[in-house]
């Protein structure tokens, strides 16, 4: 089984679990497994202990309710990740997260996007930009600004599966292009 099926079953299987217990509970789930996945981001080492095969399954256990605790885990969410301890999959714990946090933002019908441009926007620019995109999506959006000075000018934005490119670069390569048929 390749990762992301993996993930993807286990995913499901807790946000079943939560939709269960109700809205609460999936969003807790979502916070808990969230921030799990930042902290083996953000730590390598951590990763490669939930990797590991040298380490023992009793080892990582251990790991993972000093975690787990720190984060002030339910019952739910402690039996699940000594779950999947006892089936070696603590590995798939950032995508697991990756997918719950999908399978959430689509039960709460939120849409994630980035929204690029070759300048920083204000914080009041950031504002109506988000106000008038949830406007026209009728969803609720989560967005991140970013500023990547070799688009120069214009916006790129992804949202989902859709990416509006907008961007000085994308019209100069398609201008490029023209001129090189029209030879």
């Amino acid at each position: 089984m390749t990762g992301t099926v993996v993930a993807r079953r286990y995913a499901n299987a807790i946000f079943a679990l939560g939709q269960k217990d109700g809205d609460k509970a999936l969003t807790q789930y979502g916070v808990c497994l969230a921030a799990l996945g930042e902290m083996i981001d953000g730590s390598p080492e951590l990763a490669m202990t939930l990797k590991s095969p040298v380490v023992s399954t009793e080892e990582k256990k251990t790991v993972m309710d000093k975690l787990l605790a720190k984060l002030k885990a339910d019952a739910v969410m402690r039996n699940f990740c000594f779950l999947l301890a006892d089936k070696d999959r603590l590995s798939f714990l950032r995508e697991i997260a990756a997918c719950y946090g999908r399978l959430l933002d689509a039960e709460k019908g939120v849409i994630r996007g980035r929204f690029t441009t070759a300048v920083p926007l204000s914080v009041d620019k950031q504002a109506a930009v988000k106000i008038d995109l949830e406007k026209k999506s009728e969803k609720s959006i989560e967005l991140t600004f970013a500023v990547d000075k070799d688009i120069l000018g214009g916006v790129v934005l992804k949202m989902g599966d859709m990416v509006l490119d907008a961007s000085l670069r994308a019209q100069l390569g398609i201008l490029r292009d023209i001129f090189k048929k029209g030879e």
